[in-house]
């Protein structure tokens, strides 16, 4: 080939990828918004996580890509690995991040991680998924995951955007549990989904914590309100949502949990950009 012709079909400067990182292959895109959307990547063999871990994903395109954690919003069985991100215009990641397609590669450094996890609670009647945009990412992965309903009799997840056509996730995601294969016996009638907007009008208006602490969350579902003896909370989403519930259920009599010491809550405090 001469020079000339070489110059005019360069092809995209490409980066070798960096050492103990998975190079996986995106399998499915779908955007739900201008700022939210989802895909599925390959599993790598060697990965093992507990549903409600994080991961470390990034994009080879730099010698030191950017790796931001992100929520396996897939259960710990499933044979690809799903995500659901914001689109930031000029996140370091993100911004990148939202163009892919399928056949693209993905980076995923090899060990997962997080507080999210059914074994940093202890054994309880109900449990009560509090998340806000992509902060239901984990509590995907965790009501696909048989364990949930082994160790729960009921799980509430709740859900607050700030428009309604951000909530098409969350209502995706609960009304296939029935269908599911390996879980829909398991979860009929046993998951409720709670929804609220904080801008747009919607049958249901306000943030997940005032509409705690006015009782019309327990009201609008017709339950009794949170208790430590009988209850367990995860907490996902925005900092203030999560400062805001982790006082709101400190105040009621709960405990933060880990691996080490499991209680009746918990909080996931990693972030993506």
């Amino acid at each position: 080939m001469s020079t000339a012709s070489a110059q005019n079909t360069a092809a995209p400067q490409t980066f070798p990828i960096p050492a103990n990182v998975h190079a996986e292959t995106v399998v499915s895109v779908k955007h739900y918004t201008d700022r939210l959307f989802s895909f599925r990547i390959t599993r790598p063999q060697s990965l093992r996580f507990r549903s409600g871990e994080f991961v470390m994903i990034g994009l080879p395109n730099a010698e030191r890509p950017v790796f931001r954690a992100y929520s396996i919003a897939s259960p710990a069985w499933d044979d690809e690995l799903e995500f659901f991100s914001i689109k930031v215009p000029d996140g370091p990641l993100t911004q990148h991040l939202q163009k892919i397609q399928p056949g693209d590669t993905v980076l995923m450094r090899p060990k997962p991680t997080g507080t999210l996890v059914l074994d940093a609670l202890t054994p309880a009647k109900r449990l009560f998924m509090i998340s806000t945009g992509t902060g239901i990412a984990p509590f995907a992965s965790l009501l696909r995951d048989p364990d949930t309903y082994e160790k729960f009799e009921h799980a509430y997840l709740t859900h607050t955007c700030r428009d309604v056509a951000e909530l098409a996730y969350g209502k995706e995601l609960v009304a296939s549990l029935s269908q599911d294969p390996l879980i829909g016996e398991f979860a009929a009638g046993r998951v409720t989904l709670y929804n609220s907007t904080t801008r747009e009008t919607s049958p249901c208006m306000g943030r997940i914590t005032a509409l705690i602490g006015s009782g019309k969350f327990y009201s609008d579902l017709g339950i009794e309100p949170l208790n430590p003896e009988t209850d367990r909370v995860m907490i996902c989403g925005s900092m203030q949502m999560l400062k805001d519930v982790k006082e709101l259920v400190e105040s009621l009599g709960f405990v933060e949990g880990s691996l080490a010491n499991p209680a009746s809550f918990v909080v996931e405090r990693a972030f993506v950009g």
